[in-house]
């Protein structure tokens, strides 16, 4: 089965195309960037026609690169980024630009909607339970997308009332194809008012937080076939009319499938633009004080338990760009002329906020500890075990609510460099695996979700060893003590600066 998979990221488009059968094999891949629209006041807006552009664009050169003709491609399924806010009319037209993840305006509505009376972990202690009975989770981040629904009923009044329904990044473009609007179960989930125990919006919640209920689109399964490619769409994009269009799902729950890590106890760690920690559990779960939740995923029955860091490898781009530096692994070669520790400098990653193991959208990066021999390598050092430093909080985090794998799959750009993959198993101590194209491991993921539907694959366990380790870092346990001594300083940043954080916002 030829399947074509386009992942949607925060900065462009991976339009890759797949061989699926004894192993995913891939035949032919392009990329096309994108801008992030970063407005005042937090905002954080994409174009969706851009992302259509993109795609267009890749389209073509993914097709030519695998020296296929367009009747060939016989199914497409997405990977996308997630919690992102689209509203759209009848015709399924977006009726302004997409609230990315990012976008933190919705300070108000989240005062107004959660943070307020008694509290505990910043949420109201009524409205706190009421989302954990129902969804396993609660909307506790001004980022959580119910707040930014909510920014634009209050502050763009004309186009909440033309909306027919709200959808997420990869719903949007399947409504633009097949004309069909849904939501596959973990876009619904990420919305945070899906009833995990009736598989289904969740209403009460969504009367509770002031959602229209009638906003909410049908709720399809991952591996399902929506529909198929309109006319239209296909002449657009190059393709033949009618290719099954599959549901797909969002990065955070295809990341870990084309990776690898698909059975309970499996944990994979993912650094591009931003960063998180996911280990498959089979029962919900949450850590509230943490920010962690486990979230449904793209197998029925079970769940990442998910911890994320906001900006990762977005710092290590921009560090490269901050010192001229050509690129990741001209960063990588000067960072390795520092010795662990930098020369004594951290680095706090906190770029845009944070989200685990502490939420707070006003904190932000800094280096602790520059002196006059602090210098370009030891800064590049500092800013990569900074984002390590963060996964490994978030590693250890998890392991207080259930055991993480002893052994990490760990995938992104992050993991194209032997230093930083190297890194993170002498810090943490863990074994970690690479796969051989870590970059493309959530197309990987949406292939084999199609793949499913197709029955070509009879579910998503039978994946695992279609993916093998490509690369092995056995962890340098004599490192280990000198990591964690600057571990233990790292952790204590946030706390000793959180005033300040604030104070710095205004």
């Amino acid at each position: 089965m030829v399947v074509l998979a386009y992942d949607i990221g925060t900065t462009g488009v991976k339009t890759c195309i797949f061989d699926v059968g004894e192993t995913i094999a891939l035949l032919g891949a392009a990329g096309g960037g994108y801008p992030l629209y970063v407005l005042p006041g937090g905002g954080a807006e994409q174009n969706p026609e851009d992302w259509w552009s993109a795609m267009r664009e890749t389209t073509g050169k993914a097709l030519a690169r695998a020296g296929l003709a367009p009747e060939r491609i016989e199914g497409i399924s997405f990977c996308s980024q997630m919690q992102g806010v689209i509203l759209v009319d009848r015709d399924g037209l977006p009726l302004r630009r997409a609230m990315s993840y990012m976008d933190q305006r919705a300070v108000e509505e989240h005062k107004k909607g959660i943070a307020f009376g008694l509290q505990i972990a910043g949420g109201n202690v009524y409205r706190l339970l009421k989302s954990l009975r129902y969804t396993g989770a609660a909307s506790l981040s001004v980022k959580d997308p119910v707040w930014k629904y909510k920014w634009v009923e209050a502050h763009e009044p004309e186009v909440f009332a033309k909306t027919y329904k709200w959808l997420d990044v990869k719903e949007a473009l399947i409504a633009r194809m097949t004309g069909r609007c849904v939501r596959t179960p973990d876009s619904a989930f990420a919305a945070l008012l899906y009833d995990i125990h009736k598989n289904g919006w969740s209403k009460p919640v969504a009367d509770m937080l002031g959602v229209k209920f009638d906003h909410l689109p049908e709720i399809v399964p991952c591996e399902s076939r929506v529909g198929v490619l309109c006319a239209q769409q296909a002449s657009e994009l190059g393709l033949a009319e009618g290719i099954p269009v599959f549901g797909g799902g969002g990065d955070a729950s295809l990341v870990g499938v084309g990776a690898g890590a698909v059975a309970p106890g499996d944990t994979h760690i993912y650094c591009g633009t931003s960063g998180w920690v996911g280990t498959v559990v089979e029962k919900s779960m949450v850590d509230a004080t943490a920010n962690i939740a486990a979230i449904v995923g793209a197998q029925e029955g079970l769940y990442n338990y998910f911890a994320e860091q906001e900006t990762a490898g977005k710092c290590l781009e921009w560090v490269k760009d901050t010192l001229d530096i050509a690129g990741y692994e001209e960063l990588m070669a000067l960072a390795e002329e520092a010795p662990i520790g930098a020369g004594g400098v951290l680095f706090a990653p906190w770029l845009h906020g944070n989200r685990c193991p502490f939420e707070d959208s006003a904190a932000r990066g800094m280096f602790f500890g520059l002196n006059l021999d602090s210098g370009r390598a030891q800064i590049a050092r500092a800013v990569a075990e900074g984002v390590v430093y963060h996964l490994r909080w978030m590693l250890e985090t998890q392991d207080k609510k259930t055991a993480t794998g002893k052994t990490v799959r760990f995938v992104g750009g992050g993991a194209l460099n032997d230093l930083m993959c190297q890194m993170l198993a002498d810090c943490t101590g863990r074994a970690v695996e690479t796969v051989a194209d870590p970059q493309n491991v959530g197309s990987v993921g949406a292939a084999a979700l199609a793949a499913v539907g197709m029955g070509i694959i009879p579910s998503l366990q039978e994946v695992k060893p279609l993916i093998p380790a490509a690369k092995l870092y056995a962890p340098d346990m004599a490192k280990k003590p000198e990591y964690d001594r600057f571990f233990e300083l790292y952790k204590g940043l946030y706390k000793a600066n959180r005033k300040l954080f604030k104070a710095m916002q205004g």
